[in-house]
């Protein structure tokens, strides 16, 4: 007990101190690479609450694929992020706002179980023995049930994300070729291959 006392305190703190430095550094590089060390200590604190498919699935998923592809997104996209941070402090009342009405609303919420323990109780679902049930079904029947169109809603809203981000990184530059598929497939023989008559003895 206390081995695993001491681990969530080290996971904890290593996942707090990397989402603080995900959010306060200036190199964008470091940023993501601070993002996979907190992923790596959310899955542990995962497996220590007996969530071991959570665990697995934030390891493969984003650390494996999300934060690697915001990595190369990040290398490869010709950004210049000190004219973004310019306009810093014109936006800071407004994020200033929003964190305020986000911190009066979680302290509701902790002012709520304070006042009233019992209402946990009232919204909890009875749980299956855990001899009858194991974690991956239990995770998928209340997902796939409870809250099946919350999650594709999700679904919907990483969708339009993942357009609106390629919409605003879509530009055209100078010098740079663009693939027209429309011209592509719209190509005949004739345009697409050419003949060439070599004479013999002439050599390539």
């Amino acid at each position: 007990m206390i081995l695993q006392g001491l681990a969530f305190y080290l996971f904890a703190s290593i996942t707090v101190a990397a989402g603080v430095m995900v959010v306060t550094s200036r190199n964008p590089v470091h940023s993501v690479l601070f993002l996979i060390l907190a992923f790596f200590n959310a899955a542990g604190l995962f497996v220590l609450m007996g969530a071991e498919f959570l665990a697995m699935i934030l390891v493969v998923v984003y650390v494996g694929a999300v934060a690697v592809l915001f990595l190369f997104v990040v290398m490869m996209l010709d950004i210049n992020f000190v004219q973004m941070r310019e306009g810093f402090l014109q936006y800071l009342p407004l994020g200033a706002m929003i964190g305020l009405i986000l911190l009066v609303e979680l302290v509701l919420i902790g002012g709520a179980w304070v006042v009233s323990p019992e209402a946990g109780g009232l919204a909890a679902v009875p749980a299956v023995p855990a001899g009858e049930l194991h974690n991956t079904r239990a995770i998928g029947n209340v997902l796939y049930t409870d809250y099946v169109y919350l999650f594709q809603a999700a679904g919907l809203i990483l969708l339009v994300a993942m357009i609106g981000a390629i919409v605003l990184t879509l530009r055209q530059r100078a010098g740079v070729r663009r693939q027209s598929i429309a011209e592509q497939t719209a190509r005949t023989r004739a345009e697409a291959v050419e003949v060439k008559e070599v004479s013999t003895g002439s050599g390539v």
